[in-house]
């Protein structure tokens, strides 16, 4: 068997899509339990449970479109698709990683068993057939924001708002939708031949869809803070919101963002200090009942 090259394992499990899961401490978060230290801990526990689960549907998608991959002009160099890791090491630790996430989950929490069970059904569904169905395939990674919202709840062990749910599928929505556009944007021809599924969007379709999406996420967030139990002192976080989905809306037109949107929460400055802006104003409200 080929050695075993680290970095390229560490690479293959992609750690920088990792922040994808702070979705988690939402519960904690808005429920005024952040200052809990035991479940704060727990909350990491289980982020820590997801990054490992999406590892595993990044490995898994990796090894079905290793042969894809190698035509696209970034993804050939991804671990698997360049060879630095066999199909074979890939496999097995797909497998390695099921297994200690099902058994730790079971220990943990069987709800958060379940949710864990779940995200990684869907996502071999998603691997295997729904990543190739339109539309579908944006609504199975808005599903995966939900599962994770969802399992920080659960060991949070509080209900979250409808609104706040609600605002979790349509902001992952409109990340998915952005991304399938910016991919589109840079392969133009060759994007079906890298992603089946391109060839059933175009940029004017999902523009289309984004008309509904966009306001549809502002008003929600909306609803959520004239309803929160901060007593609509969240309202003043609302410019933050209008701020960030503009601002993303500009880094797709000048720059393509879209098509990486973890470089954008990463590498945008501005960005970055509306959400630092966002997180500070938000605190200070749940924590301070301002």
């Amino acid at each position: 068997m080929k050695k075993i090259d680290v970095k390229a394992i560490i690479t293959l499990m992609r750690p920088q899509q990792w922040t994808k899961n702070v979705f988690i401490f939402a519960a904690i978060i808005f429920s005024r339990k952040f200052t809990d230290i035991n479940l704060l801990l727990s909350n990491f526990l289980i982020f820590f449970i997801f990054c490992l689960a999406a590892s595993s549907v990044y490995i898994l998608n990796d090894i079905m479109d290793a042969d894809k991959d190698r035509k696209h002009p970034d993804k050939k160099n991804r671990p698997i698709a360049s060879g630095r890791v066999t199909k074979t090491q890939g496999i097995i630790l797909y497998i390695i990683l099921i297994l200690f996430l099902s058994v730790i989950t079971y220990k943990i929490n069987l709800q958060i068993f379940i949710v864990i069970l779940t995200y990684i059904v869907m996502n071999i569904f998603y691997s295997i057939k729904l990543k190739n169905i339109v539309i579908i395939d944006v609504m199975i990674i808005t599903a995966g924001f939900v599962l994770r919202v969802e399992s920080g709840s659960i060991i949070t062990n509080v209900e979250l708002s409808p609104w706040l749910i609600l605002c979790t599928m349509l902001l992952s929505l409109f990340l998915a939708l952005n991304k399938r556009k910016g991919e589109i944007v840079a392969l133009k021809e060759k994007s079906s031949s890298t992603r089946k599924i391109l060839q059933e969007y175009s940029v004017s379709l999902i523009d289309k869809m984004l008309t509904i999406v966009t306001p549809s996420i502002l008003i929600a967030y909306c609803l959520y803070t004239f309803s929160s139990v901060q007593d609509r002192g969240m309202m003043i976080t609302i410019p933050f919101v209008l701020y960030g989905i503009f601002r993303y809306q500009y880094l797709m037109e000048k720059e393509n963002a879209g098509a990486k949107p973890e470089a954008i929460f990463a590498k945008d400055k501005p960005f970055l200090i509306n959400i630092i802006c966002w997180c500070l104003s938000s605190l200070i409200v749940i924590y301070f009942k301002l």
